[in-house]
Parts: C-alpha cells; structure tokens; sequence
C-alpha cells in the first residue's frame, strides 16, 4: 500500500491586496507543519505542489525544516490541477449577478458591506460566498460565463490524483501541496458523497492540516481528514 498526504498551504492574506501570499502567521505555522513532519520521520518518495504562490511558500517552508535537519526532500513536481478554484472570478462575475438578482445575496453583500466590525464582515462575506460556490457547484446559473465550470475543475483534482495512483510504487509516500477546494473534491470522490460536499468540506479545512489517504492499485481509502494535531489551538486558521 502506498499513502498520499495532502496538505493544505499556511494562511494566507486574507482581504489584502494580494491574498496568494503567507502571512506572518502563515509562516509561522509552515514552520511547525515541516517541523512536526520531520520530527515524525515522514520520508516522501514524491512531492507535488499546485503553482500558486501561497501553495509554493508552504512547501518551500517545510522543505527548509528539512533540509536544516539534513532529510531528504524530494524535487518538487509542479501540477496545476491542484490549483485553488478561480474564487475572485466567480466571486466578481457569479457574485455580481447574484447579488444583482437574487434577494438573499444582496441582503447578505449589504449586510457585508454595513458591518461595523471586522468579524460581522467575515461572516457575512462567508455566507455570501457559500451560497455563490453552491450556485457553481449546482450551475444554476447558465447567464454567466465562466472560465471553467465546476465539473470541469473538480474534474481536474480528480484527475491529476488517478494520475499520481497510476505512476506511484508500491509503499510510496506522496505529499502535495494544495488548497481546501482540491481537499474536499478528494474526500468526497472517496466517500462517494454528493458534488456539493466538496464545497461544504472546504469550509472546514485547517490552514496547514493533513489529510491522508492509503491506496492501491484496488482501492483508495481515506484515513485522517484534516490533521492539525501538532498546531496549538490558538494558531488555527482556515483562511
């Protein structure tokens, strides 16, 4: 049996001007993730990363923790497929004609827009986007044209992880890099659930958890979903 760890990227920034980049805290917990991989002894035979920037620091991080240690890291493969879904285009295309024709989303953008602090505004800019991912999931809505569709994309994850099963040897350790959209597609394709708990799996994903699964050429099976045993209560983040 071989395993596949999938790891989420650290926090990134959040509501800035550039959200594809860690933050301090971000760091910090890549930091801990390389930390707590090496101190377990997790020797990878292969490493993928999606190419976004947030996604790349994280295992730049982890494989500095290794390299300071004198473990053996892996070349790292890159593979887009494991790229976030386009959030800010669905959000300013798909949002924007939500927000335009639908009653709930514009009552939940003003409400956004009115609050007065910075947590009412992070709930309901969450809301918002649920409701505007679950429009994507579902493809409710044919008005707008998008650059790629949900199945396309979710697709795509599934894709590229058939394609790491198929090239894998048997005992491998393989770590990629992602983000919480590729972490839900997988565990709901494993699970057999429906579409749109890819989506509703994503909201909970840890910045920096693990989530592992054991496979063969016979079987894929889900193990931990979301591990962040080694990160203190006080630095979790899921953004």
């Amino acid at each position: 049996m071989s395993r596949l760890f999938l790891i989420r990227h650290a926090q990134a920034s959040f509501l800035s001007e550039n959200y594809d980049q860690l933050s301090d805290h971000g760091i910090d917990q890549a930091k801990i993730l390389g930390e707590s991989l090496a101190s377990n002894e997790f020797i990878f035979d292969k490493i993928y990363s999606g190419t976004l920037n947030r996604q790349q620091h994280t295992r730049q991080m982890v494989e500095e923790v290794y390299d300071a240690q004198k473990i053996s890291f892996p070349k790292i493969i890159e593979e887009d497929r494991f790229n976030e879904y386009p959030a800010e285009e669905i959000m300013t295309s798909l949002g924007k004609y939500l927000v335009e024709n639908n009653d709930v989303a514009a009552n939940l953008y003003k409400k956004c827009n009115d609050s007065n602090s910075e947590t009412e505004r992070h709930l309901y800019f969450q809301k918002l986007f649920e409701l505007i991912l679950e429009s994507w999931v579902n493809n409710d809505t044919k008005e707008v044209n998008l650059s790629i569709s949900w199945k396309d994309w979710s697709n795509g994850v599934r894709n590229a992880i058939d394609d790491i099963k198929s090239q894998a040897k048997s005992g491998e350790l393989i770590g990629v890099f992602t983000s919480g959209g590729p972490i839900g597609v997988s565990v709901q394709t494993v699970l057999d659930a429906p579409e749109i708990k890819a989506a509703e799996l994503n909201w909970r994903v840890y910045n920096c958890s693990v989530t592992k699964f054991t496979f063969s050429a016979e079987r894929f099976s889900l193990d931990q979903f979301n591990d962040v045993s080694y990160l203190s209560p006080d630095i979790l983040t899921y953004r």
